[in-house]
């Protein structure tokens, strides 16, 4: 066994070691096994919620991205601070209302306000499909890390195997807890990795940042430009537009806003959430490094440009602290996928459509027996192969934000719409989003002969403008029924 290897597997170790002794002395309710009890203060919100949006996605997407698209790969840094303002005025709210209500999954948000147990069916299937593409990005992200790190020890299918064992047993054991143990220790870690590694090798290979651009310009004088066509200006504002929207309809973000033990914990953790952006803006100047360092590299293999670098640059047993780092970043997104995902199928999919009568004892045995099921539907995903990281990240983001107008709608003052408009809305978007996915096309091969302007704009947005446009007229078609929010209750 090779010293990366080693340090690799020391990793997962102390990792799994970590979320089993985070269960000591507590007994695993349901809404401790989910939800941490609903006790976690601001800091362990914070660490928890960057563990979860800080993922391989930005570990090898944000390097990958900037390596190969260059200025479009910006909108990655972009959306998240209007994610943050947005979560700011929303989450309090959203916090309020699950607390007075004693909601659980990601799905009983929508199925309390709006009365419907059905429409929580409806938008449980929308989030776990969401749910299968993130976490094939995690345990993509967490084969190519290890083998890579591993000089080929590991091929990519035994680490992902490897990986889901590992998520799966701490989660069913710990629950959130595991998670937010886990989380702690992977935050410091790749902030002083991202930083390290995103100062010392533009100056290790270029001797600076600007002397880094400048070869790169040389090299290609166009790299920096937005493309006229396909990935330009429009598709680059139109998809940081989209991303930020649907930001937090990542069920697992919402897991951890029920968690939090007050709505002042999560506002100081919409604060606190920008300054983590200086993990992709380093990740990002490891990709543009890798340029000139690691060229030819095409398809998906641009996943692997901060790998190809590091293993050029350093030694093996420091390959492996950031290949355990890696895998620490696939661990913790990974296993509050599994855990929200498997908490919505028992809470939402077994109690709210065949068994409306059952305890919560039963709803968590149903949720902890499916949550391996749908970790080998992840699998079964990425095994398949498929398309870069981000890629499959936007079709995620794209087919969650389709719950954003029933979201929004409910959260007003003077609660706006009922059922039939949100099941309307979910569904229209759903629909269009579903045929341009299925057939491939976009508003350029379905519109040939409009402006560049029109044809460019991402095609989760048409969806997302779709289902607004359909919930708005079915809602002042049909008596308004929605909750009003919960106003008075305490930060």
């Amino acid at each position: 066994m090779n010293v990366a290897l080693g340090v690799i597997a020391l990793f997962v170790v102390g990792a799994l070691a970590l979320a089993v002794l985070a269960r000591r002395g507590r007994t695993m309710s349901l809404e401790q096994w989910a939800l941490g009890g609903r006790g976690l203060g601001a800091i362990m919100v914070f660490l928890l919620m960057a563990g979860e949006s800080f993922s391989t996605f930005t570990f090898l997407g944000a390097s990958g991205w900037s390596y190969s698209k260059g200025t479009p790969a910006f909108y990655i840094l972009a959306y998240g601070g209007l994610a943050y303002l947005m979560a700011f005025w929303m989450l309090p709210a959203i916090w309020r209302y699950a607390t007075a209500n004693k909601l659980v999954s990601f799905s009983d948000f929508f199925a309390h306000k709006y009365d419907s147990r059905a429409l929580g069916v409806l938008v449980s299937i929308v989030a776990l499909m969401g749910m299968v593409a993130l976490l094939t990005i995690q345990l993509r992200g967490l084969g190519i890390i290890v083998s890579e790190a591993s000089y080929g020890s590991i091929a990519p299918q035994v680490a992902i195997w490897i990986g889901t064992l590992v998520m799966v047993s701490y989660i069913l054991f710990s629950g959130i807890h595991g998670s937010a143990s886990i989380a702690i220790v992977k935050d410091i870690l790749i902030l002083a990795l991202a930083v390290f590694l995103g100062i010392y090798l533009p100056w290790h290979y270029y001797g600076g940042v600007t002397p880094m651009f400048t070869a790169i310009h040389a090299a290609n004088p166009s790299f920096f430009e937005f493309p006229k066509e396909g990935l330009n200006l429009t598709w680059y504002n139109s998809t940081i537009l989209l991303t930020a929207l649907g930001y937090y309809l990542y069920p697992f973000n919402l897991t951890s806003v029920y968690a939090a033990k007050s709505a002042s914990a999560v506002r100081r953790n919409t604060i606190l959430m920008p300054l983590y952006q200086v993990v992709i803006a380093f990740l990002f100047l490891v990709g543009f490094a890798a340029i000139l360092q690691v060229p030819g590299l095409k398809g998906s293999d641009v996943d692997l440009a901060l790998f190809g670098l590091v293993k050029h640059t350093f030694d093996p047993w420091f390959v492996g602290v950031i290949g355990g780092t890696g895998v620490l970043t696939a661990l913790v997104p990974g296993s509050m996928i599994l855990l929200t995902a498997s908490t919505v199928i028992g809470k939402n999919v077994y109690k709210e459509g065949f068994a409306p009568h059952a305890t919560d004892k039963q709803v968590s045995r149903v949720a902890r027996w499916v949550l391996p099921v749908f970790a080998l539907v992840a699998v079964y995903f990425v095994l398949r192969g498929g398309t870069t990281i981000v890629s499959v990240a936007i079709f995620a983001s794209s087919l969650l934000t389709q719950l954003l107008p029933s979201l929004l709608f409910s959260l007003m003052k003077k609660p706006f719409g009922n059922r039939h408009a949100a099941f309307a809305g979910i569904l229209a978007g759903g629909a269009v989003l579903g045929f341009m996915m299925t057939t491939g096309s976009n508003l350029g091969t379905l519109f040939p002969a409009a402006p560049v302007v029109f044809k460019s704009l991402n095609t989760g947005l048409v969806a997302l403008a779709t289902n607004a446009l359909v919930f708005v007229v079915v809602a002042l078609l049909t008596p308004n029924t929605t909750r009003r929010a919960i106003a008075a209750q305490p930060a």
